[in-house]
C-alpha cells in the first residue's frame, strides 16, 4: 500500500496469524517501521515471528520483553537489513525508549517492529504501518493494517522540536 490504506482481514489459527505476517515481512523495505498494537495474547508476537520469517531471519524469533529491543538479521530485497525486535509491555515511561536511542532506530535504515506501539506514542514516525490485532474467538484474529505516511510538511528533524 502507498499513501494511506487500509486493509482487514481475519486468520483462524496461530499458523494463519504467522503466514499473514510472513506476507507482510515480504512487502517491508529497509527503514520501515511497523507498529502492533492489541491485548495481551492476540497474536503480536506470532504474527512479528512471520514478519521475520518473511524477511529471511533463520534464528528463533521470541518477545524481548525484559530487555525491550533484540536486534536480528535479515534481508529485504536480497540485501541484507537489520530487523530490530521492540516490546514496549514493560516500558516504565517514553523517557526510558527515549534513552535506548529510539529514534535512532525509527529513522535508521533496519526494519522496526514494534510490539505494544500505543506505549512509544509520539516517539513513533508518522510514516509507519500499523498492525491491530483483536480477539474474534479462542483462536480466531481480526486483524487490521494500515499504512500511516506523514503530511508534507513532517519530517524526522521535527521529531527534535517536538516536546515528549
Amino acid at each position: 500500500m502507498s499513501g494511506q490504506g487500509e486493509e482487514r482481514f481475519l486468520t483462524h489459527s496461530p499458523q494463519e496469524t504467522r503466514a499473514a505476517g510472513e506476507r507482510l515481512g515480504r512487502e517491508l523495505a529497509p527503514g520501515e517501521v511497523v507498529a502492533f498494537s492489541g491485548e495481551l495474547g492476540t497474536g503480536k508476537t506470532c504474527m512479528i515471528q512471520g514478519v521475520c520469517a518473511g524477511l529471511g531471519v533463520e534464528e528463533p524469533v521470541t518477545s524481548p520483553t525484559f530487555i525491550l529491543i533484540d536486534e536480528h538479521q535479515g534481508l529485504a530485497a536480497g540485501r541484507p537489513v537489520r530487523v530490530f525486535h521492540f516490546d514496549l509491555y514493560r516500558l516504565r515511561s517514553r523517557a526510558e525508549l527515549e534513552d535506548l536511542g529510539a529514534a535512532e532506530y525509527f529513522y535508521g535504515q533496519g526494519i522496526c517492529l514494534v510490539e505494544w506501539a500505543e506505549r512509544a506514542g509520539a516517539l513513533l514516525p508518522p510514516r509507519r504501518r500499523e498492525v491491530v490485532l483483536e480477539h474474534c474467538g479462542p483462536q480466531a484474529r481480526r486483524i487490521t493494517l494500515r499504512t500511516l505516511s506523514p503530511p508534507p510538511s513532517r519530517s524526522p528533524l521535527h521529531l527534535q522540536e517536538r516536546d515528549f
